[in-house]
């Protein structure tokens, strides 16, 4: 079965459009897929626009494993952007950009469950402008993630840094920082490392930054990982490859104080409405960017 989907301009041919991707209760199919990543377009694209793209893909459906693209195929359209990308060992890596909408239906259409974006954008590739603390979990308690992302919030608004959360789809949230490209890879990371170690000690029986899992105990992970050269972090708006097919959802930060929130609230089958509802609660994110320099002062003197 072959269908197609508008996106933009464009109409992207969908073959094997029934085609079940995540199997049971309220199933996503190829065409479901490719009909989300269409729907939501028009708030997602400019949070993943210029961004080198892991593509996360499934050609038989969650159950029968997936795995992560990097380099765009020889066979994708030459319309879809490419940004040529370096690497460390030597090499170029040629990465997709998703700067349409047609490119997002394109992916669905090829199977990419997940769109997974880097922190910085392909003009400026060392500058990273998006700051991720992910909050990962050890133990099914949201409300401590919740309280975790409240606080964190208060210190980074703290040190002169504005935040974002967004649900993960999976299991944490994501607590964003907008910045001004003025700082490399390696001092972003080092102010996150610094920040993350400053929050965990005034809570060390419920906060860590140990990588190794078996030394978390029961205490939730602050992984500042995401913030690196070549790492890359689920986008806006993507659908993750679980039960159920939820969605990675930006908030409102007020929302963190609702009890009923999830890591998984919203779903393909949900988040259209909820756009309706809401719109997108990071549209002005980018008007939110620091320079890193006046948050590593005020660091300082707050670590004494």
């Amino acid at each position: 079965m072959t269908d197609e989907v508008r996106a933009g301009r464009r109409r992207i041919p969908i073959s094997s459009a029934d085609r079940v991707l995540i199997p049971g209760e309220g199933g996503v199919t190829k065409l479901d897929l490719a009909r989300h990543y269409a729907a939501v377009a028009e708030v997602m694209v400019p949070h993943v626009r210029d961004r080198p793209l892991a593509l996360q893909g499934f050609p038989h459906g969650i159950e029968e494993g997936g795995f992560y693209l990097k380099e765009a195929p020889k066979h994708f359209p030459d319309w879809i952007a490419r940004a040529d990308v370096p690497k460390r060992e030597g090499g170029v890596v040629h990465h997709v950009l998703a700067n349409d909408p047609a490119t997002l239906v394109y992916l669905a259409g090829q199977n990419v469950i997940t769109p997974h974006v880097w922190t910085s954008r392909a003009d400026m590739l060392e500058r990273p402008d998006r700051l991720i603390f992910d909050l990962d979990p050890s133990k099914d308690d949201f409300a401590e993630v919740r309280a975790t992302a409240r606080g964190l919030g208060s210190l980074l608004r703290e040190l002169g840094l504005e935040p974002f959360a967004m649900t993960t789809g999976s299991r944490g949230l994501h607590v964003t920082v907008p910045l001004r490209r003025t700082a490399d890879y390696p001092d972003v990371q080092a102010f996150a490392r610094d920040v993350a170690a400053l929050f965990a000690a005034a809570h060390p029986d419920a906060l860590t930054t140990e990588f190794h899992i078996e030394k978390r105990g029961a205490r939730l992970y602050l992984d500042i990982n995401r913030t690196r050269y070549g790492q890359h972090a689920v986008a806006p708006y993507a659908v993750r490859p679980l039960a159920g097919a939820p969605v990675a959802t930006p908030l409102h930060w007020e929302e963190l104080d609702d009890a009923t929130l999830g890591p998984q609230s919203w779903s393909v089958a949900t988040i259209g409405a909820r756009l309706s509802e809401v719109g997108d609660p990071w549209s002005d994110i980018a008007g939110g960017a620091k320079a890193i320099g006046p948050a590593r002062a005020a660091l300082a003197r707050l670590a004494g």
